[in-house]
């Protein structure tokens, strides 16, 4: 296939190479010129992206014009709060019935709508659909055996998507619940961040643990109120998704949250990791969806107190422990 790749940050130039690799002809595009330079200069020493090497036969450009000589797939690899501008910018230009993969997560924060919604809104004559799952791109571009889950409102887009992305290393699974897999894409970033938090402040495992399992009811609730499916949130992107970025070193959202806890601000945090860290965006948007859909969402509330209004993290935590007491699971009966 044709496909353009727009976006060449991390994320966007290791399914580059992926989608090279399983030899579709494929352009990668950035709006930063000195970007698609340093990918010019040297296509084997990539920022943020050691041991990967991106193909020749890559097309690289700057020009969007260039970028969308007629595609057959479009892959939206911008970083969330640039969705919409890059989906208004390509809207005119592409034909009905074009495929978008969304792989971005994240969640407007002005509209609370998900980046997928995003584009539609833009780009009404395309099937939108998303990609995610536990994935680092660190670990894309190097072919370490990894699985994820593509979400489309129709099943032939799936599959083309499917049959697109799937290598011997790269496994994809289809999925009609768009909504739940960009929920919990967007929501575990939030819960990734507390993870960091707890190791930058010493806390140990138990804690550890005990984030990440509520955590995953925090974002089933909301998930399941807003037309998500409780199966999506036990998959590959919700708790799939949520257990990788809530342990691994290659978490941008997990080392953010690490130097939070560590006594450092979120913007001083996110400049120090030099990513974008989405779970800073998605936190005031996951605590107003809270709000609209009347669930109760505990973790989410905390971390904004901590981001945003300069909680200490131990309060935050005991604030959490000695909350009214209640079941695990209430839909069991006893």
């Amino acid at each position: 296939m044709k496909i353009s790749v727009l976006g060449a940050g991390t994320w966007g130039t290791a399914l580059t190479i992926l989608l090279a690799e399983n030899k579709h002809e494929v352009t990668l595009w950035s709006k930063l010129p000195k970007e698609i330079e340093a990918l010019e200069n040297n296509r084997s020493e990539i920022k943020n992206l050691p041991g990967a090497v991106l193909q020749d036969s890559v097309k690289l450009t700057a020009n969007l014009e260039e970028a969308l000589q007629e595609p057959e797939m479009i892959v939206m690899a911008v970083a969330s709060v640039f969705v919409r501008e890059t989906a208004k910018s390509i809207a005119d230009k592409l034909p009905k019935g074009i495929i978008i993969v969304n792989v971005a997560k994240g969640i407007e924060e002005a509209t609370l709508k998900t980046l997928t919604e995003v584009i539609e809104d833009e780009i009404p004559q395309a099937e939108v659909a998303v990609l995610s799952g536990p994935s680092h791109a660190e670990e894309v571009s190097r072919k370490i055996p990894t699985t994820i889950v593509t979400g489309a409102k129709k099943k032939d887009v799936a599959d083309k998507i499917q049959d697109a992305f799937m290598t011997e290393f790269f496994r994809v699974y289809t999925s009609p619940d768009v909504i739940g897999i960009e929920l919990g894409g967007s929501l575990k970033n939030v819960i990734a961040l507390a993870a960091g938090v707890l190791d930058g402040a010493g806390f140990g495992d138990n804690t550890k643990a005990a984030l990440m399992t509520r955590g995953i009811a925090e974002i089933s609730r909301l998930g399941v109120a807003m037309g998500g499916k409780y199966e999506t949130f036990a998959g590959l992107s919700g708790m799939g998704d949520l257990m990788v970025t809530c342990t691994s070193k290659h978490s941008r959202n997990r080392n953010a949250g690490f130097l939070i806890g560590q006594g450092k601000t979120a913007k001083e945090a996110m400049e120090e990791v030099q990513q974008t860290v989405e779970g800073v965006y998605s936190a005031k948007a996951a605590y107003l969806l809270g709000k609209k859909y009347n669930i109760e969402l505990p973790i989410v509330e905390q971390v904004n107190l901590v981001l945003f209004e300069d909680k200490p993290v131990k309060e935050a935590i005991y604030d959490l422990l000695i909350r009214e007491k209640t079941e695990e699971h209430t839909a069991l009966k006893w």
